[in-house]
């Protein structure tokens, strides 16, 4: 058997095999609200043969959401409509796994289909963003945010908790906390987004704080049977690289210390001057480091789209699961297409029954 289809176990959590699909925002909700195009777009890819389905970056708060079209998870009627979603993708065969976060200075923002830069100021769709400290992000996003009160980031806090509590309601089994890609938590940690000089800012352990605070009150709620873990830009590509990965290894081994099960390995894009080497896997060596000097498992995303790459970066204990976004949007059933290139026995089988049998019944014919 290729390593990509082997189980894989984290706390009580049982994964068919190493693939899964990451967090991929669709932007279709309205207040916040899933609707069908939510239920269909998870329950069908959930059916592809994937292990784990982790729905796209849900706000926290509505001032969290990066678009109007974000989902959230603030409310109760929101929950109820993530918590079919959930039993849907587990019916199919996948483990449920749900993103929460917070956007940040990067809120407030038109779909991307619709410009991608932010609301324009007086339009009522538009909001105030915060951020650690009243800096822009700047090109596309030029809007200033407020400097957050000890009031705000407390506020925030408990934001996390209230959305953790109703993700675990709602039948999730893998909570992973959105601390990357230039949104709040990461800007947190971000010399380029934080200019504090309180307890939130200053040194790598000031700019560390937030991250760490924020994940032991979700600890707090969130099941120790089930995964906790997050995703977090652990390099910028900014120029110092080599600096920020070593405060980020000593962040995360942190967060191991504080309950953290899992970090799905990511860049901060918290600039816009950044120079990412854009290519196959290009994270992987990044997180095998992490892997190896947090001793914690990783995952990652970011060109891993072709099977022998996916099997490869988990052969080689790089990974422990392979982030599969894209592909999954072009082809739903990703793990047949990889099962069959990779020629795992009776291939078919990696889907479900009423697809498997035909298919293979009928593969002479083909």
């Amino acid at each position: 058997m290729s390593a990509l289809f082997t189980p894989f176990q984290l706390k009580d959590v049982s994964l068919r095999n190493r693939i899964a699909v990451p967090p991929m925002c669709q932007y279709s909700a309205v207040d916040g609200l899933t609707n069908d195009w939510h239920a269909t777009h998870y329950s069908s890819i959930a059916r592809g043969g994937t292990g784990l389905v982790i729905v796209e970056a849900t706000a926290v708060s509505p001032e969290g959401r990066i678009t109007p079209g974000c989902t959230g998870l603030w409310n109760d009627a929101q929950a109820e409509g993530m918590a079919r979603i959930a039993a849907s993708i587990k019916a199919a065969g996948a483990v449920p796994g749900i993103q929460i976060g917070h956007a940040g200075r990067k809120a407030s923002a038109n779909l991307p289909w619709e410009g991608d830069d932010h609301i324009a100021e007086g339009d009522p769709r538009g909001w105030e963003t915060l951020s650690p400290s009243a800096v822009a992000f700047g090109a596309n996003l030029p809007k200033v945010p407020k400097a957050m009160t000890l009031d705000d980031i407390a506020r925030v806090k408990a934001d996390f908790v209230a959305a953790a509590r109703r993700a675990r309601d709602a039948g999730f089994e893998w909570l992973e906390l959105h601390f990357a890609h230039g949104y709040l938590a990461q800007s947190f940690f971000s010399v380029h987004a934080n200019l504090r000089d309180d307890q939130y800012g200053g040194d790598a352990a000031g700019r560390s704080r937030f991250l760490l605070e924020t994940l032991a009150a979700v600890r707090e709620v969130w099941p120790e049977n089930l995964p906790l873990t997050a995703r977090f830009g652990v390099i910028e590509y900014d120029g110092r690289d080599e600096q920020t990965l070593q405060e980020a290894i000593e962040l995360t081994r942190g967060m191991r210390r504080g309950g953290l099960d899992m970090l799905s390995v990511s860049v901060g894009f918290s600039t816009p001057k950044s120079n990412i080497p854009w290519g196959p896997a290009f994270l992987a060596p990044i997180a095998e480091r992490v892997r190896r000097e947090a001793e914690l498992p990783v995952s990652s995303a970011w060109g891993i789209d072709s099977p022998p790459i996916a099997n490869r970066t988990v052969a080689e204990q790089q990974l422990d699961l392979v982030m599969v976004g894209r592909a999954h949007l072009s082809n739903p059933h990703w793990p047949y297409y990889a099962a069959r290139q990779l020629k795992v026995e009776r291939p078919s089988w990696v889907l479900p029954a009423p697809y498997a049998h035909w298919l293979e019944r009928y593969a002479v014919a083909e």
